[in-house]
């Protein structure tokens, strides 16, 4: 058994999530955690709403609500739609914590201590219109090495370097749309050229990471530059300095504590698991891997500068030192990394409402409906248009009229003929054909799950439950009446199927999987879902008021990931579809909503 660490990006908490975001860090991730649980491994899949920051604030003043208020509202709609999705978290939490000020705090005084933090006086972008400060990825202009005119603040996602916003030519407020003022601050930096050596060394050792990851981010690597860590707000993390910790003007900028929730959840966890040093085993343990999920938007966080302040804080950057209080913490073990998703040809855009919130997707569709599509057609390694019609042709081509009728067509028959699972006698070749096909699925979809190649193992997956459908087709039991030992075999063997091919597509569509399990007389949860738990702060020192919402779950009951006999006399009802057939109507339907 290995301990995993399964990290997702952080959504921010200044609206509801749309289907884009759950595309690039929730299903993904999701499937990959479901698996290793099921190969026996012990997961720990943390998360939470990042809630500082000026988006926060901006859309704060827009509801004409406090930062508290609006970040604790759009948590709970985020927890809510993540629950219904199935992503199986262990901890779900939310960064305005005393718990993860805590662990923040930490976290800089190890990096202070070694030498990596710099004072600096620097230029600070402020809105002349509100005179609060512009983050760098609330600012864009024209990158001034390569030319691309939306370049933002803090980088160039056209050529990859790395910018201060007042590197852009003719810089603009994101926001409003007004030329930032520069004004000078002092500020804390974080020390990236001292990390540069250890950073490459680190990179060389990877292996199997998607290649856009690595090249963007070894491209990064030649031109780094120290990094500001604070920003001039009263809306984010204490600086826990003296001379700075009481001051209502400064707070620790929201990357830098955003990416410490992968840790401060992890203790979060433990703590309310009963153990609190239980996080130690993925954070210590050089045996422990970790695997970090997010959009191609957020890779430099997670491949450089995250993987930089673990260096710092453990004493292995240029300037050495001594690990801090927190121990000697593991550095990722993988970033992967999706690409976007687009929708019906445009980018989301929640303002120009060219967007499908999950909440009203799942009003109107099923989870497994949605994470099926983005398992089988996610913008995995390339960005990917997502288009109603193709989600119609996947949800009843590929759902309904295969896995579905599957399920249906051969747990009716043998309801109808026997009303249990039949006993079989001699095998023939095409009976162990296509169990042999389905006990191989396991293998070769486990592989590419493993391999985060979740598109491939989706794939894979559906062959195996083509050869199903064909196995029938070839076999037609309903034409067996006359030869009832015949008729029970191959009712037999396809039951069977059909049982291996509910765990091989449980990490996928662990809704659809559980209906399965039960149309087969199963008992008890089959694919573990997250709950929502309403509980307090641990700590004083946050943001956080009252009661909140945790996700969390107990997914130790997770099947083996294997081929189990089914058990003959196990009685059998006819079945009830476990897929929704659309109608074709909903694409104009779905078009007109984006459209008005």
């Amino acid at each position: 058994m290995t301990h995993v660490l399964t990290a997702l990006a952080w959504p921010y908490a200044n609206g509801p999530r749309h289907i884009g975001h759950v595309a690039g860090f929730g299903v993904p991730a999701d499937v990959f955690s479901r698996y290793m649980r099921m190969r026996g491994h012990d997961v720990l899949m943390v998360s939470g709403t990042d809630e500082h920051g000026t988006p926060i604030l901006v859309q704060a003043d827009e509801e004409g609500l406090s930062p508290e208020e609006a970040a604790a509202k759009y948590n709970r709609i985020i927890v809510e739609d993540l629950r219904r999705l199935g992503l199986s978290y262990d901890l779900f939490t939310r960064t305005t914590t005393g718990n993860h000020y805590a662990t923040v705090q930490r976290l800089f005084t190890g990096l202070y201590d070694n030498g990596y933090i710099l004072e600096k006086t620097t230029q600070g972008a402020i809105s002349p219109s509100t005179g609060r400060t512009l983050p760098d990825r609330y600012i864009e202009g024209t990158c001034p090495h390569c030319g691309f005119d939306s370049a933002r603040g803090d980088q160039c996602d056209d050529c990859g370097r790395q910018l201060d916003p007042t590197d852009l030519i003719d810089p603009r407020s994101r926001i409003n749309g007004e030329a930032p003022k520069f004004v000078e601050e002092n500020h804390f930096f974080l020390d990236l050229p001292a990390f540069a050596d250890a950073l490459n060394d680190w990179l060389d050792t990877r292996t199997g990471w998607r290649p856009n990851v690595v090249r963007f981010t070894k491209n990064l690597l030649e031109d780094l530059q120290p990094r500001a860590i604070s920003r001039d707000l009263d809306w984010g993390v204490p600086i826990p300095l003296d001379g700075w910790k009481d001051r209502g003007d400064k707070r620790l900028y929201v990357w830098f504590d955003a990416v410490i929730g992968y840790l401060s959840a992890s203790i979060e966890w433990a703590r309310r698991s009963g153990d609190p040093e239980a996080w130690k085993k993925w954070w210590h343990d050089p045996e422990a891997i970790s695997y970090y999920f997010m959009g191609k938007d957020n890779i430099v966080f997670h491949s450089e500068i995250w993987p930089a302040m673990l260096l710092g804080h453990n004493g292995d950057g240029a300037k050495g030192g001594q690990p801090g209080e927190l121990g000697k913490l593991n550095l990722p073990t993988e970033v992967v990394s999706s690409e976007f998703l687009t929708m019906e040809g445009r980018q989301f855009s929640s303002s120009r409402r060219i967007v499908i919130y999950v909440r009203d997707f799942l009003e109107r569709y099923s989870a497994d409906a949605l994470r099926y599509y983005i398992c089988a057609a996610g913008p995995e390694n390339q960005d990917t248009d997502f288009t109603w019609s193709e989600f119609l042709r996947r949800n009843n081509d590929e759902l309904v009229a295969g896995w579905g009728n599957l399920v249906n067509r051969s747990i009716a028959m043998a309801a109808k003929n026997f009303g249990a699972i039949p006993e079989p006698t001699e095998l023939e070749d095409v009976d162990r054909e296509l169990l042999d096909t389905t006990a191989k699925a396991f293998e070769t979809v486990g592989e590419l799950i493993g391999s985060n190649r979740i598109r491939a193992a989706t794939s894979e997956a559906m062959k195996a439950v083509a050869a199903a459908n064909k196995y029938l087709a070839d076999t037609t039991p309903w034409k067996l009446k006359d030869d009832p030992k015949r008729q029970a075999t191959v009712l037999h063997t396809v039951l069977q199927a059909v049982s291996d091919l509910k765990t091989v597509l449980a990490p996928f569509l662990p809704h659809s999987s559980q209906k399965v399990h039960e149309l087969l007389g199963g008992q008890g949860n089959f694919a573990p879902m997250p709950y929502i738990d309403e509980v307090e702060d641990l700590d004083e020192g946050g943001a956080v008021s009252g009661t909140y919402p945790i996700l969390t779950g107990d997914y130790h009951d997770a099947p083996a990931w294997e081929s189990v006999p089914v058990k003959v006399g196990t009685q059998l009802s006819k079945p009830t579809p476990i897929f929704s057939k659309l109608d074709a109507s909903i694409v104009d339907e779905e078009l007109e909503r984006l459209n008005n």
